[in-house]
């Protein structure tokens, strides 16, 4: 079907989710803040807290709002994969990794943190420990899933063979389990918690550890997963399947009407999510941005950012980080470049500055219908004063969009990363190349 420039008033979808919180009450800082991933192991050739604590104030001058830590835990030596093992094979919930340097040191980074301005949240694995954790050690075995002669297990269904699955049906273990995440509240002063594999552990654990937290500080908690129940005890959940439709898209799987579909369902989300074209997972197993996103990566950073929720950039993006980081050994990023900072500075300072993105506005995204044969995705949001226009040629030739007779929104704008002012009005031509987009903001 072909529209006409009229109809690019009238046909449009409000399909932005109205966030509906649950009984916790998010903290106000997280309304406009970007999330920056940090892989303390390959950050640096030290591998330490401290050689990191010296990267704050660049991050923070490139709009970076919250920190989150991989595991910061002790790694399990028994079956432990490779040569370092994976951190999320925790050996003691109360440890400092010593590789990473001691509890005064990690004590130290978040007070920089905080002298910055900037907030702190840990990676949390509560799905399973290593094998040789302290807990069974201790011979808690039956904080543990065990097979039928009694032995402790991985969990079913994956190749985790270096962890041992854990025992919800227990409450000794879930109290202990509680009792661990508030001692990183109560002894360093967190944030928050990134909480690995979440929907795999029962939500009423979440709940519970999450009023316990709250007792001793307001954080943040953020789930490794997608579904509507979590939103019960997280203030937020991934974009995993926005991410997807993004990789799938680029490789001819997708279209852009699997964006228009998305979104449709996507405006029931009690709460909103955090959107991102890598992570530790994604970098490591299923390949770098370049690999998965090529020519689009520059443009699916700023739609991730633009959509709602809040974006996350993994260490090394900045420096437009081409391969994919050993997960169970030493791999160092060479910092050499730093390309791309600017490019995240601008999409960043957009995202705090502009009243149209920010969560507690809860504005509306307009999607704006287009030529269907076109491979342009247009949408606007628009708070108070504050509008964002967005233009995007999902496709390998470039696209023109006519802005139609009657335009509600003429004016005066500026365009994100070229900061040049514009006039949009009635019969204007805007030609985008191939996989390039258009920003546009006042």
């Amino acid at each position: 079907m072909r529209y006409s420039n009229l109809s690019l008033l009238i046909l449009y979808f409000h399909l932005f989710p109205v966030f509906l919180f649950s009984q916790f009450s998010s903290p106000s800082w997280v309304d406009n803040a970007c999330i920056y991933e940090v892989n303390i192991r390959q950050f640096s050739e030290d591998g330490t807290f401290e050689a990191f604590e010296k990267e704050l104030p660049r991050l923070k001058e490139m709009g970076i709002d919250v920190i989150w830590l991989m595991p910061i835990h002790p790694i399990g030596e028994l079956n432990r994969k490779g040569s370092m093992g994976s951190y999320y094979a925790v050996r003691d919930y109360k440890k400092v990794n010593p590789e990473f340097g001691d509890l005064n040191s990690f004590k130290r980074l978040v007070q920089s943190t905080h002298e910055l301005g900037l907030k702190i949240i840990i990676d949390w694995v509560a799905n399973h420990s290593s094998p040789d954790n302290i807990w069974i050690e201790q011979g808690k075995l039956d904080w543990y899933t065990l097979d039928s002669l009694g032995n402790i297990q991985p969990t079913i269904g994956t190749d985790w063979w270096d962890v041992a699955d854990l025992n919800y049906d227990n409450q000794d273990m879930r109290t202990e389990m509680i009792e661990s995440m508030k001692y990183w509240v109560k002894q360093c002063d967190i944030d928050g918690f990134r909480c690995d594999v979440a929907g795999w552990v029962p939500i009423d654990f979440w709940v519970d550890a999450r009023k316990q937290i709250e007792q001793i500080k307001p954080i943040f908690f953020l789930a490794e997963a997608e579904g509507n129940e979590l939103c019960q005890a997280f203030d937020m959940t991934y974009g995993w399947e926005f991410h997807h439709i993004m990789n799938e898209l680029y490789q001819g799987n997708k279209t852009k009407s699997d964006f228009y579909e998305y979104f449709s369902r996507a405006q029931n989300s009690p709460c909103p999510q955090m959107h991102f074209t890598s992570n530790h997972d994604e970098n490591s197993w299923n390949g770098t941005v370049e690999e998965r996103l090529g020519d689009s990566k520059e443009l699916f950073a700023v739609m991730s950012s633009v959509v709602g929720g809040m974006p996350l950039i993994y260490n090394g993006q900045e420096t437009s980080l081409n391969k994919r980081l050993e997960f169970f050994e030493k791999d160092a990023i060479d910092w050499s470049r730093m390309d791309l900072v600017d490019f995240y500075s601008q999409i960043f300072d957009l995202k705090k500055n502009n009243a149209a993105l920010s969560l507690k506005n809860r504005s509306q995204i307009d999607f704006i219908p287009v030529d269907s044969s076109s491979n342009l995705l247009g949408f606007y949001r628009k708070y108070g004063n504050d509008l964002i226009m967005c233009f995007f040629n999902l496709g390998n030739e470039s696209a023109s969009f006519t802005l139609p007779e009657v335009w509600e929104f003429k004016g005066r704008y500026k365009e994100l990363h070229t900061g040049k002012g514009i006039c949009l009005k009635k019969n204007k031509s805007i030609e985008i190349p191939a996989w390039g987009y258009k920003v546009y903001y006042r």
